[in-house]
């Protein structure tokens, strides 16, 4: 019945629109009551991300399940993995979905609520993982946002070539640039040997650091850049390391 109300939804959303689509409509569609519905989806909304409450969940089971001998950067690149192979198991869907929350911004705004709970369980891994070191919590939330970037990057990779590109090996270049980078590699050098993975100061004291997670040529205008600054940083010190480690020929609007 579950999968009944999301192909019921999906043929309303793309057929009329996801604003002028109703629960009645889903139901009608679908041969189900309403009560049949708020069994399964708390809201419409819900029914255009079915899987992400089982992703989070085989998430967790993965990160608590680790020896603890493992890089921790390497074990939560991992665990992003499981998400980006959560989408590749239905392309059509995915792909779908992709479209249609472009059109909505409400959609747009509850899918970023589920990539804050992916980054949030993430976190606390590593939190854990580094709580013994001082800046242990920093870089557990540093890692994790840079984690999730790199992800989202080879995600939208992946659904923007309509889930027919490799999506294994987009995944293996984004992690293996979020691990080499981050991760327990001498120098923190890229794995490219370029260390350009490598944080770029902000200036000034203690204004933060930018970190640049993405690649060069073709995708170039997906790269993403995870900044870390104190509160007190004014905006144009932050403006300035972004600048700094997008190079030159990217230049930050202060809108």
């Amino acid at each position: 019945m579950r999968e009944a109300l999301v192909a019921a939804a999906f043929e309303l959303f793309l057929e009329r629109g996801f604003e002028q689509t109703t629960i009645d409509d889903i139901v009608s569609l679908a041969g189900v009551g309403r009560r049949s519905f708020f069994r399964y989806f708390p809201a419409k909304e819900d029914v255009v991300f079915p899987d992400h409450e089982r992703s989070l969940a085989e998430m967790t089971e993965f990160l608590e399940s680790g020896t603890g001998d493992e890089d921790p950067v390497r074990r939560a690149s991992d665990a992003a993995r499981l998400v980006l192979r959560m989408y590749a198991e239905q392309p059509s869907f995915s792909v779908q979905r992709y479209r249609l929350t472009r059109k909505v911004p409400g959609l747009r705004a509850y899918e970023l609520s589920v990539v804050w709970r992916y980054e949030h369980t993430l976190a606390h891994y590593l939190r854990g993982r580094f709580g013994d070191s001082p800046d242990g919590p920093l870089r557990a939330d540093v890692i994790a946002a840079a984690v999730v970037a790199a992800h989202n990057h080879a995600l939208r990779t992946w659904l923007r070539s309509g889930g027919e590109s490799d999506w294994v090996a987009e995944v293996d270049r984004a992690m293996s640039y979020v691990t080499g980078a981050l991760g327990d590699r001498p120098g923190g050098a890229a794995p490219d040997g370029s260390g350009a993975a490598g944080p770029a100061a902000l200036p000034g004291t203690g204004a933060g650091s930018a970190i640049r997670a993405g690649g060069s040529g073709a995708g170039a205008d997906d790269d993403v850049v995870v900044l870390v600054a104190s509160r007190s940083a004014p905006l144009w010190r932050m403006v300035q390391g972004i600048e700094s480690a997008l190079g030159e020929s990217h230049r930050v609007r202060q809108d």
